[in-house]
């Protein structure tokens, strides 16, 4: 078996307007009875994730704060891999008025049209940190922060490969930890430029692409794909400062 695990996005991949459908949820079920894991790579922060996504204990690793945070379902434990937003920032965010927005363990999160005002910020304070989109949503993390560091700290615990695993997505900051995966495939609602660098795309959208590519993924370790493009990493949408 050459491919040892899934790494799937949430919002718009496994989960459609914010929630995974029965069928989601049994496919994940064979994925896991085949011998493979399950890898959760999500922007979202973690109890909103719990409260939204019930059935978290069928991944066997959640990356999640768009890689600043690792989480393991079966031991209910968590590990930091960043250091959270300033005081001064987060000051700053309130006074000019930036709402609404959500802080985790390391992440910033509010929407567009707020990046200007968010990216002013960081430029006025000099702080170390990068702006990344997710369609209408913007992540404000430490510059060396990405689902692909994430998923990468992840793999190292699990004793995987990125060679192994078998990547999934539909946005703009998926778009990294795709590029490091085996097989990077997007779901037919993915963003065209998304959909343009990945080897495969489902025809189905949101779960149901991802059903497709499970019951492949278990069919022939997806080797009816044939032979592949080299991908060249690409980074992530981000405003650096």
């Amino acid at each position: 078996m050459q491919y040892l695990a899934l790494a799937t996005d949430y919002d718009g991949t496994l989960a459609h307007d914010g929630h995974v459908r029965k069928v989601t949820l049994e496919a994940l079920g064979r994925l896991k009875a085949s011998g493979r894991k399950v890898i959760l790579v999500t922007g979202r922060e973690l109890p909103q994730l719990k409260a939204t996504f019930p059935q978290f204990e069928l991944c066997d690793l959640i990356v999640a704060e768009n890689g600043a945070l690792l989480y393991w379902p079966a031991e209910n434990r968590e590990e930091v891999l960043g250091e959270p937003p300033s005081e001064s920032f987060l000051l700053e965010m309130n006074r000019r008025g930036v709402k609404p927005f959500s802080v985790g363990r390391v992440i910033f999160a509010t929407w567009r049209p707020h990046e200007l005002a968010v990216l002013e910020v960081i430029q006025t304070l000099g702080l170390g940190y990068q702006i990344i989109f997710n369609k209408k949503a913007v992540m404000v993390l430490p510059s060396s922060i990405n689902k692909a560091t994430g998923l990468i700290e992840a793999l190292g615990r699990m004793k995987i490969g990125p060679g192994n695993v078998v990547g999934v997505g539909d946005a703009e900051n998926d778009h990294p930890f795709l590029e490091i995966c085996g097989v990077a495939a997007a779901v037919s609602n993915a963003l065209p430029a998304l959909r343009d660098r990945c080897d495969l795309v489902t025809t189905a959208d949101h779960g149901e692409g991802v059903i497709e590519l499970i019951d492949r993924l278990i069919s022939d370790d997806l080797q009816s794909l044939g032979p592949r493009r080299p991908r060249v990493a690409t980074a992530p949408r981000t405003i650096n400062t």
